[in-house]
């Protein structure tokens, strides 16, 4: 009988330890080895733009300014702020992107409100609200299937896909890092208040967009 419980005991513990395990695996809190462009033979293409003239190209800037937004370690508070911007140390994951944007140059706020401004039927909103509009996953997604170069929502396809460049969920968004799995599917650095900040998750969810910020507004007036 007491082997039989110390038996019980041990398959408990053993239990317990692989719940753990899983979890710990499963928010990427294990350590892993990281892989590069390199590593894949996978050349970085830089943008012929640099918005904000500091020298670096605008996909560098936009990952250089992923990088320096979670290095803050943000808390995480979805909040409505009069002017926009969060005034505390809390955000959501869209501020990953006016962040990082803003590294570059782009004022994304300003833009993406005079696109709705002038095309609120692409938007599909009743009401325009500029203190939270750029906030939102669904209406920063309809801005940059308009004026961004749209590519592959295939994780496998992981030549075309390149630090810098935005994937957006259905109800979340993020950066795509420099880092790379052990088979080329790229990292994510984002904001989501329970995962790592950067971390192997390109593909959790189910990817409805994925972006290059190689802006073009030739539609805003028609032409």
């Amino acid at each position: 009988m007491k082997l039989f419980l110390r038996f019980g005991n041990l398959l408990v513990i053993a239990l317990f330890l692989l719940l753990v395990f899983i979890a710990l695996d499963r928010f990427d809190y294990l350590p892993r080895k990281t892989y590069s462009d390199d590593d894949f033979n996978v050349s970085f293409i830089k943008s012929e733009v640099d918005k904000d003239n500091d020298g670096i190209d605008d996909y560098t800037d936009i990952l250089e300014g992923a990088k320096d937004f979670v290095a803050k370690r943000p808390k995480y508070k979805s909040a409505y702020y009069e002017g926009g911007y969060p005034n505390d140390d809390y955000y959501v994951c869209t501020d990953l992107i006016w962040y990082a944007l803003k590294n570059a140059g782009y004022d994304f706020k300003t833009m993406l409100d005079n696109d709705i401004k002038n095309n609120i039927e692409d938007y599909a909103l009743e009401v325009r609200d500029s203190n939270i509009d750029f906030r939102r996953v669904r209406n920063i997604k309809v801005f940059l299937d308009k004026y961004t170069e749209k590519l592959t929502l295939d994780a496998d396809d992981y030549e075309n896909w390149q630090a810098g460049d935005i994937v957006v969920y259905e109800n979340h968004i993020a950066i795509v890092s420099d880092k790379r799995n052990k088979f080329g599917i790229n990292y994510i650095i984002h904001h989501d208040g329970y995962h790592k900040y950067e971390e192997d998750g390109l593909t959790r969810k189910k990817i409805i967009g994925h972006y290059r910020f190689n802006l073009n507004m030739e539609d805003e007036d028609g032409s």
